[in-house]
């Protein structure tokens, strides 16, 4: 077991996460539009992800209904009772999907989101995006009623704009309860929520914001740069996505392999490793991972210390990509 990692508080909760999460999107079992993002992850290779995760000192995953319609939540509970880890021993965030829907299926659908977790109590629940049918405030108020209840801990929000978030905030705190993340995309290819105040509000609010995306579907990895041929192996999906910013991403790529060799890491650490610090502690990160050692370089990277010169130039040169 390597040493404790530093732990931050979600938000003004009193739940303590690392800075790195895990993302188990992948887990969703390569079906309906998943399979054009995604292979399909063996049971056994997911029981190992989540145990090289929690190996390494992670001690929070995101899930979510709409990954599989469950499937993913499932795979979660399945690793993380392989791993012999018990509901105290490790943070679960999953969301509640509401397209199509009213704030009023919140309260209808926690129980099958509890018995897809298994015995694992939800301690972070999400809207998952701003495109229900009922008001921010309408679906913060039934949020409010499971905290109430005791069906989840805490409550977030994902990809809400910030008059969205300022709303649910303000009608969070009308309960008592305290918007704890805005899960939005956030990486050093994706800066958007530093000129559009969602940011600011969540620095202002006191709202930890959750990367999504960390390290942009790879490209941040620079698998692809050295390595052209192994776009072509990956799915329909995101070969799609990431066609044509070989090229335009290059530069970013180069400085990161070059501080990758000076400090012995990989290029992805120093990537997710800039992107949980250059904001003091705003900033968590949920990476995903389809293979064991993945999972385990997202863990390494919060053992890195980046200097202020090499955070200052990777901010500089990303911002001219």
């Amino acid at each position: 077991m390597n040493a404790q990692l530093e732990v931050r508080r979600l938000g003004q909760t009193e739940i303590q996460v690392t800075p790195i999460g895990l993302g188990v999107m992948q887990f969703s079992g390569g079906s309906g539009v998943f399979r054009m993002m995604f292979d399909d992850i063996p049971r056994a290779e997911m029981n190992k992800i989540v145990a090289s995760a929690l190996a390494e000192g992670i001690n929070w995953f995101d899930t979510a209904e709409m990954y599989g319609g469950g499937r993913s939540e499932r795979a979660l509970a399945r690793g993380l009772k392989a791993a012999g880890r018990k509901d105290t021993d490790v943070i679960v965030c999953t969301k509640w999907f509401p397209m199509f829907r009213t704030a009023a299926n919140i309260a209808k659908t926690i129980d099958v989101r509890l018995h897809n977790l298994n015995g694992f109590s939800i301690d972070h629940y999400i809207i998952h995006q701003p495109w229900g049918f009922s008001s921010p405030e309408s679906e913060m108020d039934a949020m409010a009623d499971l905290v109430a209840a005791g069906k989840v801990r805490s409550v977030g929000v994902s990809n809400f704009n910030e008059e969205q978030m300022r709303r649910a905030h303000a009608a969070l705190a009308k309960r008592g309860i305290p918007l704890a993340t805005n899960q939005v995309q956030y990486s050093l290819l994706e800066r958007g929520i530093e000129s559009n105040g969602v940011l600011q509000a969540a620095k202002e609010l006191g709202v930890s914001i959750v990367s999504w995306g960390p390290l942009a579907s790879g490209l941040l990895t620079g698998k692809f740069h050295k390595d052209p041929d192994k776009l072509a192996r990956t799915p329909m999906g995101r070969r799609r996505r990431l066609r044509g910013q070989i090229e335009r991403t290059r530069p970013l790529i180069d400085v990161l392999d070059e501080m990758s060799q000076r400090y012995q890491v990989t290029i992805a650490q120093v990537a997710l490793n800039w992107l949980v610090h250059f904001n003091g502690e705003t900033v968590l990160a949920i990476p995903g991972a389809s293979k064991v050692h993945q999972a385990k370089e997202a863990a390494d990277a919060m053992r890195l210390s980046l200097d202020a010169a090499d955070m200052a130039r990777l901010d500089e040169v990303s911002r001219s990509i």
